[in-house]
């Protein structure tokens, strides 16, 4: 939604079709904000990789501005709990499928939260999502 990807207009249209805010994790939003961070890191190794820090400036800005205007809510987290639940989620199902590290967090942060749903386009993150219970509706 913030950098033009092959995802973005699926998103955008989920986004606004839906009548409250969504959650957003201090997780997530970290995530989101290092890889922009690394983006320009790599632009400025090489300009053909990542993007320029005026493209990472605007999409940082406008991360806050909807964060602002209340489209995504952030819930209290037990991390504490969530890393319990996410060392569940490893030894059941990473040896078998293969998940990294931040996909279990985040589906362990889901699950700790008791969400019903769970928005990625990440088809091996979609399987473990799936695999507990949880619908991925794009």
């Amino acid at each position: 939604m913030y950098i033009a990807q092959s995802t973005s207009v699926r998103a955008l249209e989920y986004m606004q079709s839906q009548p409250v805010a969504l959650i957003s994790t201090s997780l997530l939003l970290f995530e989101f904000r290092q890889s922009v961070h690394f983006q320009v890191f790599r632009h400025t190794k090489d300009t053909k990789q990542g993007y320029p820090l005026a493209k990472a400036q605007t999409a940082l800005a406008t991360l806050q501005k909807n964060i602002a205007a209340g489209i995504f809510r952030q819930p209290s987290v037990d991390w504490a709990d969530v890393h319990q639940i996410a060392e569940r989620l490893a030894f059941q199902y990473t040896l078998k499928n293969g998940h990294r590290s931040f996909d279990v967090l985040h589906v362990a942060t889901a699950l700790h939260i008791g969400a019903s749903e769970f928005l990625t386009f990440d088809a091996n993150q979609k399987r473990l999502a799936e695999s507990e219970g949880l619908v991925v509706p794009l």
